[in-house]
């Protein structure tokens, strides 16, 4: 979204993993921030944003190595508090005088770091107000370099064994900078510290639901004027909100177009339908193109073409409807800052890209239609909580996600029919002794895969050779990161017996208990 009037604060990332993290510290705190990879950030950027602060992010590169990621010239000279957090720190340091270590990454002989540490307190200063109360603070490492001689205005206040210099400040010209990530649930009080950071920078907490919807209504009518919008509707969280918020701002020039891929849920199209339309009074346009997507997945294997070929025919079902409704000039998605976040990597190449979204990266030129996408900025719970502020049904927002690819994710190897309505009977039974047993609202995302493996299996006197499944359930709080659901051995050992029992084609149940990361919450 453009000319976001908020109180602004820029994070330069610098490449690391949990730069996002920093983002949502912030936001819990109603601070607006929007990261920008380093090479792009130059001083006309930056003098267009016009930021209250800057935090520079951590970061896989050293700085000891030409060439290595830098901030824009001048930045330093802006006048507005900067944070540097691990590499930011060292940059920080780098670029103002001091002298940064090299260790494992640069190839020298310093001591690296990664994991838990304790921080000891040396001095007072503002930034830590509310910190070593209670003596060391826990805190999460994950450095190779490390500061070996502080930049001049600099002073230490915070030391580690392996980080003699863990917190340093240039009080004068608000310059802060700490060697370990508070940004991540390991270092347990880290979020005062962004708190302490974004008042000394004099923010005022102006980031609300209730500012974002009245922004986003006044720029999506003055994007769209008096022309129509269609809407990729799928019946999540995300594209409800989306609708809801697009519907407010333009009303009937909105129709939105419900897919039917072949790759929902039990009975998942007839309550998507019912629910728009009567709930909601909104124009929508039940799209049966099961036959479509399915004959040209049959014999795919690889997830990432599987979610190519979805992502392309989207965009044709689209496309073809779009024909049909006079004065269309427009196509709205759900798109979430964590979805262009893992399809676009800092450095803008393909190295790091996670997996592909289908609803991510514009639509080519030939459909003559432009994006709409209101909640490219929020993550899930900020869009959750938007819902709320328009007022949707709970059943709405409280719905655990369900991919745009569908059941196509949940089907590792080659999909079929015969696998993908095994798969719905899993799934719905699995989701209903959720239900009954009072869980739904505690778990992020639950869900069935149907493993491309058949075992062998013993049924009353008879031998089985059929499908294995694995339940997935995870905890979360905006989908970057998650951990397993810690389900008792009661629970699984009686969900597992109903799948096997009324489910035919199942003869074998597992639980899926990696964390996001190393995994992903989806199996593809």
């Amino acid at each position: 979204m453009t000319n976001i009037s908020h109180d602004r604060l820029l994070i330069i990332d610098f490449g690391s993993q949990v730069t996002q993290l920093i983002a949502r510290r912030l936001r819990e705190l109603n601070v607006y921030c929007e990261i920008h990879p380093y090479q792009r950030v130059t001083m006309d950027l930056v003098r267009t944003l016009a930021p209250k602060a800057v935090i520079f992010s951590g970061g896989p590169d050293s700085v000891m190595r030409d060439g290595s990621p830098r901030p824009p010239e001048g930045i330093f000279d802006y006048g507005v508090p900067i944070l540097g957090i691990c590499y930011g720190q060292q940059v920080m340091m780098q670029e103002l005088g001091g002298r940064v270590e090299g260790g494992k990454i640069s190839g020298g002989g310093g001591t690296a770091e990664f994991g838990r540490a304790y921080v000891t307190p040396n001095g007072t200063l503002d930034l830590l107000n509310g910190w070593f109360d209670n003596g060391d603070e826990q805190v999460w490492m994950s450095h190779g370099d490390h500061v070996a001689a502080l930049a001049p205005g600099f002073e230490v206040f915070g030391t580690s064994p392996n980080a003699p210099y863990a917190i340093t400040a240039d009080v004068s010209r608000q310059f802060y900078a700490v060697q370990f990530h508070p940004e991540v649930h390991h270092t347990p009080r880290g979020a005062k510290l962004y708190e302490n950071f974004v008042r000394l920078a004099g923010f005022s907490g102006d980031w609300t639901m209730a500012g974002y919807r009245e922004q986003a209504v006044e720029h999506i009518k003055n994007q769209v004027g008096d022309k129509k919008v269609i809407c990729a509707l799928s019946g999540g969280v995300d594209s409800s909100v989306a609708a809801a918020l697009i519907h407010e701002a333009i009303g009937d020039q909105l129709t939105c177009v419900f897919v039917d891929h072949g790759l929902l849920r039990k009975d998942e199209a007839q309550e998507v339908v019912g629910m728009f339309r009567d709930h909601m009074n909104l124009q929508v346009i039940h799209a049966d193109e099961t036959e479509l997507f399915l004959g040209e997945l049959e014999g795919q294997s690889d997830p990432e073409t599987k979610r190519k070929i979805i992502g392309r025919l989207f965009i044709d079902v689209f496309q073809k409807y779009a024909n049909d409704i006079d004065g269309a000039e427009f196509l709205a998605q759900g798109t979430l800052y964590p979805d262009v976040i893992e399809s676009v990597s800092f450095s803008g190449g393909p190295s790091v890209t996670i997996k592909s979204h289908h609803n991510v990266g514009g639509l080519p030129e030939k459909m003559g239609l432009k994006l709409v996408e209101p909640l490219r900025e929020l993550f899930k719970d900020e869009v959750r909580a938007l819902g709320r502020e328009l007022g949707l049904p709970s059943s709405f927002i409280g719905r655990h996600p369900f991919p745009g690819p569908g059941l196509a994710i949940r089907c590792p190897g080659e999909i079929t029919r015969a696998k993908l309505d095994i798969l719905r009977e899993a799934d719905a039974v699995y989701i209903d002794q959720i239900r009954k047993h009072g869980l739904y609202d505690e778990i992020w995302q639950a869900f069935c895969a149907i493993l491309p493996v058949r075992t062998v299996g013993v049924m009353g006197d008879g031998r089985t050779y059929d499908y294995a499944c694995a339940l997935r359930a995870v905890t979360s709080v905006d989908g970057m990161t998650a951990d397993y659901y810690p389900f008792s051995h009661e629970f699984l050992g009686e969900t597992a017996t109903r799948i096997i029992n009324e489910v035919p084609g199942i003869n074998r149940v597992t639980y899926d208990i990696t964390s996001k990361p190393p995994g992903t919450i989806e199996w593809e």
